[in-house]
């Protein structure tokens, strides 16, 4: 087969997503061009492995820019979309497999007319719920619907995708437009919260399949290190873990806040993926890591911590809970989004939404009483195995096919 993927980054999470199912397509003798827009990470990708991207600097601030003056995102990059299909036209893909489009890298009427027109056998993989809103890609913690009926007066059209006025009721009926009526298209969510509202959008006439994400288990496993020595943490101190890489009110900052002044001397909280404006907000016993792309720096203070706290309010299917229990420490989460699904009683806890203090119970019951069995991570590890989620979209990718053809 001949794939092409296009997704907002060759790097970060979805970045690796794409990259990693290119990787194994290409092991079976699959084709493989990813395609994103020019960002001051994808340096170092090539075009010898089959890497294309999407316009340059100065381009992508120019769509952007219009993006928001106007609320009309993803209606500009004309240019650039029609070289990009010229590639694709080139390439003659058998499937092309879409992740985040949003951003204003891409046009998306042009994108969508070539993929009716040619009625290539399409996988569009939800990150988030943008595809079926008027702008925003999440609407949890503003608990607003009016994404089911028609998008209008948003709450919060000044948030990413940002625009300078509400645009939202205008964009919500094109994107129903232009994102219904594809011949062969199959919605991919990694989490089944995740597909139940994509059911209930105006994606609802496609097949909807639910592919969990998955991670390295090669590189987050229980990982020994000196971290509690670098950071005179003592041995009977209880480490309170949390990892983001944009923390704010959305990923519980407060919460931790709150926690670092009840919880007590015997608990350590460390926080990963801070920079230095989130370090003027946190309180002097919050130890502060800042970002770090070193993933086996990450797996040792994984392991290290004795819980993972997770007070996200909006989010699909993090993948910092993963790589938590796959190191071996137990996570306390807020019921949101996906990230209930990742759990079971034996590695983690399920707490309502905002309810710090049953989180600092669950905390305290975890590092005081609980007994860990590393069987018990190891078996839910096994879950999360990378390449084995990467297999079920090269078995879609066949599956589709050898649909296609047959009505060929």
């Amino acid at each position: 087969m001949r794939i092409v993927q296009i997704n907002g980054g060759a790097k970060g999470s979805t970045g690796k997503i794409m990259m990693g199912i290119a990787d194994v397509a290409r092991a079976q003798g699959h084709e493989v061009m990813c395609a994103s827009p020019i960002t001051t990470t994808n340096r170092d990708a090539g075009e010898d492995c089959g890497y294309y991207r999407i316009g340059t600097f100065n381009s992508r601030r120019v769509n952007v820019a219009l993006a928001r003056i106007t609320g009309f995102n993803g209606c500009f990059a004309w240019f650039e979309t029609y070289k990009l299909l010229k590639k694709i036209d080139e390439f003659k893909p058998d499937i092309i497999h879409f992740h985040n489009l949003h951003d204003s890298y891409i046009n998306l009427p042009m994108l969508f007319s070539y993929i009716k027109k040619h009625n290539v056998p399409t996988v569009w993989t939800l990150h988030d719920c943008w595809s079926f809103t008027g702008q925003c890609p999440y609407f949890t913690i503003v608990r607003c619907d009016k994404w089911k009926t028609g998008c209008h007066n948003c709450p919060q059209y000044k948030e990413y995708p940002a625009s300078f006025y509400d645009n939202t009721k205008r964009m919500w009926k094109l994107k129903k437009k232009w994102f219904t009526g594809i011949g062969n298209m199959t919605i991919v969510t990694p989490s089944k919260w995740l597909a139940e509202l994509a059911k209930e959008s105006y994606l609802k006439e496609y097949p909807i399949e639910v592919i969990n994400n998955g991670i390295d288990l090669d590189v987050f496993k229980p990982t020994p290190s000196n971290f509690r020595e670098r950071y005179g943490i003592p041995a009977e101190t209880h480490i309170v873990l949390g990892v983001s890489f944009a923390w704010g009110y959305r990923k519980g900052l407060d919460c931790f806040v709150e926690m670092a002044e009840k919880l007590g001397e015997q608990y350590q909280i460390v926080l990963v993926g801070t920079d230095d404006e989130i370090d003027k907000n946190l309180p002097q016993n919050i130890i502060s890591i800042h970002r770090t792309q070193n993933q086996k720096e990450l797996a040792e203070i994984y392991s290290a911590a004795d819980v993972f706290a997770m007070p996200t309010r909006e989010e699909n299917y993090p993948t910092v809970n993963m790589e938590a229990i796959a190191c071996g420490t137990p996570v306390v989460t807020f019921d949101t989004g996906g990230s209930p699904e990742m759990l079971n009683e034996k590695v983690g806890r399920v707490v309502p939404v905002d309810d710090v203090n049953k989180m600092m119970s669950e905390i305290r019951k975890i590092c005081e009483n609980m007994r860990l069995s590393s069987e018990a991570f190891r078996s839910k590890a096994k879950e999360y195995i990378m390449e084995d989620r990467f297999l079920e979209y090269i078995d879609l990718y066949k599956s589709m096919h050898s649909e296609n053809d047959g009505r060929g």
